[in-house]
C-alpha cells in the first residue's frame, strides 16, 4: 500500500495545514463496516478517503476499500481510477484526500504506516490517515483517530538517514513522528432526527448497556501488547549497546596502533629511514555501520500509544464504576424504605 499515494499529481498551491478533520457519518459507517468485516478474517482493512479541503478543514465525505492484495488479477491503480471516475459521474466527491486502515488494540504505528503516509503526504499535501481500532470500538469505546506526518519526519524519511545523529539534528523522536489531527463526525439533520427517534424507541432495560465496564479483554490485550513492545525495545537497546561496545573497542585498538606507529616512526627518523603514514594503520580499522534507530523510535511510539490508551480506558471505566456504584446505592436505599 506504500506507493498508492504516489499515483496522484501533487498540488503545489494547496495549503498543507489541516486544523481538523470533518468526517460524514456515511463515510464513518462504511469504514467501520469494512474494518469489522476484515477483522473477522484477521486481515488488515485499508481503503481510500474522498473529500475536499475547505478553510483548513479536511472534509471526508466518502470512501471505498482497496482490493485485497491476494487478488493478482486486479490492477489496483486502474481499480481506484475507475471507482473515482464513476463517483464523479454521479456528482459525488471524488478527490483523493488520504486513506484509512484498521487497527487492533492500538497496533497501528508501524514502518509500513510511516512509509505509506510519507508517499501520500508528499504527493497529496493535505492527506491524512484515519485509523480505526476494531476491538476497542467493539467494547463501546469509539476509537477513530486521524494522523499526519510532521515536517521533521518527512524530512528524515526524504533524506533516508535514520542514524542517531540524524534524529538529533532534526529533533525527531517517537512523540514527533505523527501529529494527531482532531476529527469531528458530522451527520445531516435528517440523520440526527432518525437517531433521535431510534433512541426514543430503545427499551428502558437496555440503557444499562452504556454502563458495561467491559475492561477484561481490552485491558488485557493492551497490557499484553505493551509487554511485547517493551521487550522489542529492550532487544533494540541491547543491539545498540553492543554496537557502542564494538566501536569503543575499535577506537581503543586504533589509538594503541597509532601510538605504536608514532613510536616506530620516531625510531625510523633517528635512523634516517622513511616513516610509515598513519593512513596505513587507519585503513585496517573500517568504520562500523551505524544501526538505524527508526525501528526503536517506532516501538517507543507504540509503547506511548498503548500507555495513553490504557490511561484513557481506565479513566472511563472508573467513571462508569462510580456511576454504577451511585445507582446501586440509590436502589438499595429505595428498597430499604
Amino acid at each position: 500500500m506504500a506507493n498508492r499515494g504516489g499515483r496522484h499529481a501533487r498540488t503545489e498551491d494547496s495549503d498543507n495545514t489541516i486544523n481538523y478533520v470533518q468526517c460524514d457519518g456515511l463515510a464513518v459507517m462504511k469504514m467501520v463496516k469494512h474494518c469489522h468485516e476484515e477483522s473477522s478474517n484477521m486481515d488488515l482493512a485499508q481503503g481510500a478517503l474522498l473529500g475536499l479541503v475547505v478553510d483548513k478543514c479536511l472534509e471526508i465525505t466518502n470512501c471505498f476499500p482497496f482490493p485485497k492484495s491476494g487478488d493478482e488479477t486486479m490492477d489496483e491503480e486502474m481499480y481506484q481510477l475507475t471507482v473515482m471516475r464513476r463517483l464523479r459521474r454521479v456528482n459525488v466527491d471524488h478527490l483523493h484526500v488520504g486513506w484509512y486502515q484498521s487497527s487492533d488494540v492500538g497496533n497501528s504505528l508501524s514502518l509500513a504506516l510511516l512509509e505509506s503516509q510519507y508517499h501520500y503526504q508528499t504527493s497529496i499535501e493535505e492527506s491524512v490517515v484515519v485509523v480505526y481500532d476494531t476491538q476497542k470500538s467493539a467494547r463501546g469505546f469509539l476509537c477513530l483517530k486521524a494522523y499526519r506526518l510532521t515536517p521533521q519526519a518527512i524530512q528524515m524519511y526524504k533524506d533516508g538517514d535514520f542514524t542517531p545523529e540524524a534524529f538529533r539534528t532534526l529533533k525527531v523522536g517517537y512523540e514527533s513522528l505523527f501529529a494527531e489531527i482532531p476529527i469531528v463526525i458530522k451527520n445531516s439533520p435528517l440523520t440526527n432526527i432518525m437517531m433521535s427517534e431510534l433512541f426514543e424507541l430503545l427499551p428502558e432495560d437496555k440503557g444499562h448497556n452504556f454502563l458495561d465496564l467491559g475492561t477484561a479483554s481490552v485491558l488485557e490485550n493492551h497490557m499484553r501488547s505493551l509487554i511485547e513492545r517493551v521487550d522489542e525495545l529492550y532487544q533494540e537497546a541491547v543491539r545498540y549497546n553492543k554496537y557502542q561496545q564494538v566501536v569503543f573497542k575499535q577506537d581503543s585498538d586504533k589509538n594503541r596502533a597509532l601510538a605504536k606507529l608514532a613510536a616506530e616512526n620516531a625510531v625510523r627518523t633517528s635512523k634516517g629511514e622513511p616513516t610509515v603514514a598513519e593512513e596505513e594503520v587507519i585503513k585496517q580499522f573500517r568504520p562500523m555501520p551505524v544501526p538505524a534507530r527508526l525501528t526503536a523510535t517506532i516501538t517507543s511510539g507504540q509503547i506511548n500509544t498503548h500507555s495513553q490508551h490504557i490511561a484513557q480506558f481506565c479513566s472511563q471505566s472508573l467513571a462508569k464504576l462510580f456511576i454504577t456504584e451511585s445507582l446501586q446505592n440509590a436502589k438499595e436505599a429505595k428498597e430499604i424504605k
